[in-house]
């Protein structure tokens, strides 16, 4: 029975559904990291908000750990690289906050276009300084949007409603999107001269990290407002700070700091400033959302290997799940036959898939291709962390669909290359779900992949498989199946053979000086 540890504050229905889907669960929050150090090994997945620091530390010693949840968007807690090189997915819940975040920039636009935390404070001090707190109207204002994906174009959709325009500046916008959301897509500098209020929507990346910062703010129109609720780090705060003090910022709102739990920062204590401890997310219902969202994509995962909103493997959903592993079990088996032939370095993979194969999702049955073919040189290597790992090879990977009617109702052929040679592979699916190798290098041969088999290649001609038989007999080895198959009648042969015992050393000496034998290897599925 799979495992769970929740190390974060969740909703209590997150605990019920792991337990009602027959997952034992614990849940142990405020652990700190040498608690967590100590109890991670037990089990197989891990779910956490934003509180529990997933570092390579922990990842070391989680030795069953095949998932983790973040209850959010943001994975800033969670060491991805790690996580991926240990083979562990981390999922996230992208959808669960969006309107809830969104609700909070709109909410800090009109804070701060209204000075309404500084009002509310003179008043309830009882001063009344109703000349001081001269607002703006929101009605006919740009609003700048930077990155326009789940929560921009909420807040795109919100800001329309209050008659602004909307300019959003997002690389993975496409102009029929920008049209659908009603918004005008423009390039940053753009952006930055013409919008009155910028808000900040977009992942903290090399790219993304000090987007705004003094030669960003100089450009803008003086007396701008500046939004901030997705990432500490898009805005270089120290940059900020002048820029308020000079009056090139009119205001700034934000929700997220460079360092937190933000005890002390620059900002703070600025008259024109309106700050919040991350609250983009705190809402009850974005909360109950996220929490159980994440308890059923995680449970998804590790009874079906459904994966949902991963952020570093394809995605598998629950329908297609039953419908994919059969042609995983395939890829990996071929790949794993592949890695056990070669003889140096990978130089590149090519997959096609025919017949009912070319209709399906393709990355994850590429990623369970390149696990089978790495795993006999690399260890702790899965489906999660082989595409890094091959990339980091410098292995070339490529995948084509055919629509031509194959022999079989489907067909998966992987091409290796290494050392100047390339090796070909061809299996299918007999009933839908068991893999059967069907060619070999061109030559046809039907057979399973039995977990000890001797691949056996030679020049047929007369005698061999005698010879073949009774070197095995006086090993003591017994054969289980014999697949054969030639390209034409004494040229090059393929003989597959599962026997009943791994194959030792010297019975592959033995085989390998039998006449007319050009290779043999003892492989392991």
């Amino acid at each position: 029975m799979p495992k769970v540890l929740i190390s974060d504050n969740l909703s209590d229905q997150a605990a019920e559904i792991f337990r009602n889907r027959g997952i034992e669960v614990d849940v142990k929050t405020g652990l700190k990291p040498d608690e967590l150090k100590a109890i991670i090994a037990g089990y197989d997945g891990l779910a956490v908000r934003s509180a529990t620091k997933v570092t390579a530390d922990v990842l070391a010693v989680a030795e069953r750990l095949k998932v983790v949840g973040r209850a959010g968007i943001g994975v800033d807690n969670v060491d991805i690289p790690t996580a991926t090189a240990r083979g562990v997915v981390v999922m996230n819940t992208p959808f669960g906050n969006a309107i809830t975040t969104a609700e909070h920039a709109i909410a800090l636009m009109f804070a701060l276009a209204r000075q309404i935390p500084q009002a509310d404070a003179s008043t309830q001090a009882g001063k009344w300084e109703k000349t001081r707190f001269m607002g703006v109207e929101l009605t006919g204002k740009v609003l700048g949007l930077i990155g326009c994906g789940n929560i921009g174009s909420i807040v795109a959709d919100r800001a329309r409603g209050l008659r602004m325009r909307v300019l959003a500046y997002d690389p993975y916008l496409s102009e029929a999107r920008a049209t659908e959301l009603g918004v005008r897509k423009v390039e940053l500098a753009e952006l930055f001269a013409e919008a009155d209020v910028i808000t900040l929507h977009t992942p903290l990346t090399d790219a993304t990290r000090g987007v705004i910062d003094a030669a960003a703010i100089a450009t803008m129109k003086p007396g701008v407002r500046i939004i901030n609720c997705a990432r500490g780090g898009l805005v270089v705060e120290d940059d900020l700070r002048a820029a308020l003090d000079s009056g090139q910022v009119a205001g700034a709102a934000f929700d997220v700091f460079v360092t937190e739990p933000a005890k002390e920062n620059v900002l703070f204590g600025h008259p024109n400033v309106v700050c919040t401890p991350h609250l983009g997310a705190s809402t009850s219902e974005a909360q109950e959302k996220v929490a159980l969202q994440i308890a059923e994509q995680m449970s998804d995962y590790l009874l079906t290997g459904a994966v949902s909103n991963a952020v570093n493997v394809p995605s598998v959903s629950a329908e297609e799940a039953p419908i994919l592993r059969p042609y995983m079990k395939l890829a990996e088996l071929l790949g794993s036959f592949c890695g056990q032939l070669v003889d140096g370095p990978v130089e590149a993979v090519s997959l096609e898939f025919e017949g009912h194969a070319a209709k399906l999702n393709a990355e994850p049955i590429k990623a369970a291709a390149l696990a089978g073919l790495l795993r006999p040189q690399v260890d702790s290597v899965n489906m999660v962390n082989a595409p890094s790992m091959a990339h980091q090879r410098g292995i070339e990977v490529s995948v084509t669909r055919h629509d031509r009617e194959p022999d079989y109702q489907t067909l998966v052929r992987m091409s290796v290359r290494s050392a100047g040679r390339t090796r070909v592979l061809v299996g299918t699916l007999i009933g839908g779900t068991k893999p059967r190798l069907v060619e070999v290098q061109g030559i046809a041969v039907e057979a399973d992949f039995g977990r000890h088999t001797l691949y056996v290649r030679n020049y047929d001609k007369p005698g061999f498989i005698g010879a073949l038989g009774t070197a095995l007999g006086n090993h003591g080895v017994n054969i289980a199946t014999f697949h054969l198959g030639r390209r034409d009648v004494g040229s090059e042969a393929i003989a597959l053979v599962e026997v009943d015992q791994a194959i030792d050393g010297a019975l592959l000496a033995e085989v390998q000086g039998l006449p007319h034998v050009v290779r043999v290897n003892a492989l392991s599925f």
